[in-house]
């Protein structure tokens, strides 16, 4: 079931939106996008039990193993769980708790593919914040970046990492590499 839903969704990004298209931004939030994102979401999270056997995490707390490990990065959020989780082909390799969207604001759930990446980014919207590791996934604002991670969602919509694991994801992901963000 993975390895054809990661298929899908790699076929379904090669199709560029007429409006994205200028920018080279393919996201994708169909209902088939968001119920795929899901599914991975729910099967990372038990790579992860399996793999660094654990349950949870505590708030701004993250596991990393990718020594000896290859493969195109992708990366998998569980709004539910507020946790990400970091792949090196079909391997799991990292995982940490998040902050995404408080209410009132939005995370977007779909696949999304990483179209910017800066080491140190000031945010233009909320009072030049500051953004380590900062990597852009749509043209609103929406990023993963290193940030205050109380373990709910208190964000403006950006997936705050515990800096670490951040600045670790940062390292092995590449321009075009897939971020899945579902329920």
């Amino acid at each position: 079931m993975k390895k054809l839903a990661l298929a899908l969704a790699a076929g379904a990004l090669a199709l560029n939106s007429p409006a994205l298209a200028e920018m080279n931004i393919t996201t994708i939030e169909t209902v088939e996008a968001k119920q795929t994102s899901t599914e991975l979401a729910d099967e990372a999270y038990a790579d992860f039990v399996m793999q660094f056997d654990r349950t949870s995490l505590k708030p701004n707390s993250y596991v990393w193993d990718a020594k000896g490990v290859s493969g195109e990065a992708r990366v998998v959020v569980s709004l539910d769980r507020q946790m990400a989780f970091a792949y090196k082909g079909d391997t799991l390799v990292g995982a940490a708790s998040v902050s995404t969207a408080k209410e009132g604001k939005l995370t977007p759930k779909g696949i999304f593919p990483i179209w910017l990446k800066k080491p140190m980014h000031y945010s233009s919207k909320y009072d030049n914040a500051p953004m380590p590791y900062m990597q852009m996934i749509d043209k609103y604002g929406i990023a993963l970046h290193a940030g205050h991670n109380p373990g709910y969602p208190a964000s403006a919509g950006c997936i705050r990492l515990p800096q670490q694991f951040a600045k670790n994801l940062y390292g092995i992901t590449s321009l075009e590499s897939t971020v899945y963000i579902g329920a």
